[in-house]
């Protein structure tokens, strides 16, 4: 088959991490020659030994450090969105979207340089069939409208997931069997080091950045959805997606702003994109396949500082959007002369997308911390639908990037 698997994988210092899912893949039979895999990295990183990487693993790939991001930009004829991928910041996963996009890639899949797929499972495969599965699966709700992805043992941990807001905290959870048949994204767990905020590994006593408590294989059941109307928090550390969510999942412009607000680019995007699902009757499958996260000792109060600006922020954007969209009539943006049948879809996410985007861009959020920032969160949206329409394959001929 050809290439139609976007790998999105930002690394400064793992990248070695690719090795492991690349064997993965091979172990189990899945066709290798599908995946593509996109590095983003920084000026100061070795990416002559990462290009020697791919060439050693015989995987297709490219590696963009900040100049050769800037260099793409330009070749592309969209030098005036170069400012939507933030400086030093994980929210440079958005690079890799703008690639998807811009080269017709069907699937993408995001992971961190801190994380290994299990030996005994098929990563890629499990992905691509969660997001091909129409069936039964269990549908969790809550009654403060938030679902913890940790949910299933949560009585012998106790976590809750980083950007979970506080306000939601100790709520009824209430399951049921629901049908899904229309899954645009597949969100994989993480063993061994939880993915927690600051503030709550600071309370599970460590100074590292790591968290006591560890979870295992145990802690989780079989996949799960949250309920229309139920938000979740969505981490890029090991996720996979279809093409046509790409217009409503911009990882937003975090660290490299005035208010320094930072950590939340795959939580809030998270938000807008279930948002998105639940106007347009879309689900997000959770549970596996499972990783081992091997987050590195840091500190703790690095992450913190790098999160306090926006905790505020974190606790009532869901609330702006939670009425966005429902009048959207989802032909809009859709055009004639489409290509590929995957547009309407990706059409109608753009246009659920561009309600929030305004809610926000609109608003007056002076009464929060910060609160400006969701100013600019809305502005950098609305741009970013606008770089899509201009690397639009459909609306525009670009360089080819083989």
């Amino acid at each position: 088959m050809e290439e139609d698997i976007c790998v999105v994988v930002p690394t400064i210092r793992e990248y070695d991490c690719v090795r492991d899912y690349v064997e993965n893949a091979r172990d189990h039979d899945f066709d290798v020659d599908r995946l593509h895999v996109v590095l983003v990295t920084e000026d100061f990183c070795d990416t002559a030994a990462m290009e020697a990487m791919l060439d050693d693993l015989d995987v297709a790939g490219r590696v963009f450090d900040g100049t050769r991001r800037e260099q793409w930009f330009d070749e592309h004829g969209v030098p005036e969105y170069a400012h939507l991928i933030p400086e030093a910041s994980h929210a440079q996963t958005s690079f890799g979207l703008l690639y998807l996009w811009a080269n017709g890639f069907e699937y993408g899949v995001f992971i961190d340089d801190d994380t290994a797929p299990f030996p005994d499972e098929d990563f890629f495969g499990r992905h691509l069939r969660n997001l091909q599965y129409e069936g039964a699966v269990e549908q969790v709700s809550s009654d403060e409208h938030w679902v913890n992805v940790l949910y299933q043992n949560f009585d012998e941990h106790g976590l809750y997931p980083r950007g979970y807001p506080y306000a939601a905290m100790d709520e009824t959870v209430e399951t049921e069997t629901t049908e899904v048949a229309d899954v645009v994204a597949s969100q994989g767990l993480w063993t061994n080091v939880p993915d927690l905020d600051a503030v709550r590994i600071l309370m599970d006593g460590d100074l590292q950045g790591q968290a006591q408590t560890r979870t295992t294989e145990a802690d989780y059941a079989d996949e799960f959805v949250a309920a229309p109307g139920d938000y979740l928090t969505v981490c890029s550390m090991n996720l996979a997606f279809r093409r046509e969510v790409v217009p409503a999942f911009y990882q937003l412009p975090m660290d490299d702003n005035e208010w320094d607000v930072g950590r939340f680019d795959d939580i809030w995007s998270g938000v807008f994109l279930k948002r998105a699902c639940d106007v347009l009757g879309k689900q997000i499958l959770n549970g596996y396949p499972l990783c081992r996260h091997d987050k590195a000792p840091r500190s703790t109060f690095d992450d913190l500082q790098n999160e306090v600006a926006g905790l505020e922020l974190n606790e009532h954007l869901w609330k702006v959007v939670d009425d966005c969209g429902e009048s959207v009539d989802q032909s809009d943006r859709t055009g004639d002369d489409a290509p590929r049948a995957d547009r309407d879809a990706a059409d109608a996410f753009a246009a659920v997308y561009e309600t929030m985007a305004t809610a926000l861009a609109e608003g007056d959020w002076s009464e929060y911390e910060n609160g400006a920032f969701f100013n600019l969160v809305g502005e950098r949206m609305g741009e970013w639908l606008a770089c899509l329409d201009a690397l639009d394959p459909a609306r525009r001929t670009v360089p080819a990037d083989d």
